[in-house]
């Protein structure tokens, strides 16, 4: 099923149209509403005539997640905070949190996009959606929510974790289509064995997988275990949360709500844009929304579009699974995690070194962190109980800093090795 067969198998020129016509629209309206984009387009010496078609989008500025952060909270909004409905935000673990605003037709928006998504993996009207998405600041939950709501499934909200609950909701309520992350999805599959369950008992037959990345074994795994189709849903809460891209069920990449965000892959050395085909950065510009648009917005995720029609009949432009970024960004249970602010933590106690590493592994389908960290030598004690003290005085500080669960391993001095480039502190085990 096509939600919206006029946008979504648009031919390449009815878009580009569309595109430009949204796009001066916007440029003109944050240009007059935003100080933030105004002062830099005329640093650029480029005003809103300037802008005529999405061919122009090159000469406008980029945003970064920084540009967000420097405006915290309300700086880049272009509409006056009466007319902002909705607040979500990133937990902050980096820095001050990222702040986005929706007016009433971001938010209608929002939920068509998601419709979009949920048809594109063949979800219907007759389906119950289980949302394990967290709920509140984070966009998972209520994004899928109210998509669900508009294309006129059941929406059972029971948000993430509480496995048991899960499952009993999943029998009870007879779920067909469960939300979640895809390593909370293999978990499920090894709880619903552990409870004596089988596959067969659940009506479940597909299910909405994003905020973290994962491969295609993956993808296998989650299919065979948990008996059902499995498909990659793309959004970031600066654009809109999920809803920018998904796949369909012929899985071929994502296709990209491209009428609201239009895409471009820039070269994130050059920042130039590459040639058609090839791969680099993700840039979004958006041309719908009204209470946090975003010029050429860099998401640092490394990937490649594909114009070619799909077999689904979509014309949207498809985006390849993105497996990579263009900084140092690691992705742990949904938690954005720069290595940057371990380094932080630990310049701040006096028995650390700043010499550590990360090890990120994947056991029994959860992502687990190990910093591993040396300690100055004369705190280095060989009492036990020394020692355990300064390891929860670690943990507590990571955790508090990433806001995830750490494991702690304490080294002697010069354990770790050194390197006279850039210096290596993560060794990322999972088999994504």
């Amino acid at each position: 099923m096509i939600w919206n067969e006029t946008m979504e198998c648009a031919d390449r020129k009815t878009m580009e149209r569309f595109q430009s016509e949204k796009l001066r629209d916007m440029v003109t309206r944050v240009y007059h509403n935003v100080p933030f984009y105004r002062q830099k387009m005329q640093q650029m010496h480029i005003g809103p005539e300037d802008i005529t078609s999405v061919n122009d989008l090159h000469k406008l500025p980029f945003t970064t997640k920084n540009d967000l952060r420097d405006t915290y909270p309300y700086g880049l909004f272009s509409v006056p905070l009466s007319e902002i409905v909705r607040i979500h935000a990133s937990s902050g673990t980096t820095g001050k949190p990222t702040v986005v605003g929706y007016t009433r037709k971001d938010l209608a928006t929002w939920s068509e996009v998601v419709a979009r998504t949920l048809s594109c993996a063949e979800i219907t009207r007759d389906d119950f959606i289980q949302i394990a998405y967290g709920y509140g600041l984070f966009t998972g939950g209520l994004g899928v929510h109210y998509g669900s709501e508009k294309l006129g499934a059941v929406v059972i909200p029971v948000s993430g974790g509480n496995t048991k609950r899960q499952l009993q909701l999943l029998q009870d309520f007879g779920s067909t289509v469960i939300a979640c992350t895809p390593s909370y999805a293999l978990y499920l599959a090894e709880a619903i064995e552990e409870h004596g369950l089988k596959k067969e008992d659940l009506k479940l037959r597909v299910g909405i997988f994003g905020a973290e990345p994962w491969s295609e074994s993956m993808r296998n795994t989650i299919e065979n275990n948990l008996g059902i189709l499995a498909i990659d849903i793309y959004g970031l809460s600066e654009i809109i949360g999920p809803g920018v891209a998904s796949e369909c069920v012929h899985k071929c990449g994502l296709h990209i709500n491209e009428d609201h965000f239009i895409p471009e892959i820039i070269n994130p050395e050059t920042l130039e844009p590459v040639e058609k085909g090839e791969k680099g950065e993700l840039v979004f510009t958006t041309v719908t929304k009204e209470g946090l648009p975003l010029i050429r917005y860099r998401t640092r995720d490394l990937t490649r579009l594909i114009y070619d029609k799909c077999a689904c009949g979509r014309t949207l432009v498809r985006m390849e699974k993105c497996l990579g970024r263009s900084d140092d960004m690691l992705i742990i249970r949904g938690v954005n995690i720069f290595p940057s602010q371990v380094e932080t933590v630990l310049l701040e106690m006096s028995e650390t070194l700043p010499h550590y590493m990360l090890i990120v592994e994947r056991e029994n389908n959860l992502d687990k962190l190990t910093l591993m960290v040396e300690v100055e030598e004369q705190f280095f004690s060989d009492e036990i109980k020394e020692l355990e003290n300064l390891r929860n005085k670690i943990r507590h500080s990571a955790e508090s800093a990433l806001g995830i669960s750490v494991s702690v391993k304490l080294v002697e001095p010069k354990t770790i090795e050194r390197s006279e480039g850039k210096a290596k502190r993560v060794i990322d085990k999972r088999s994504i």
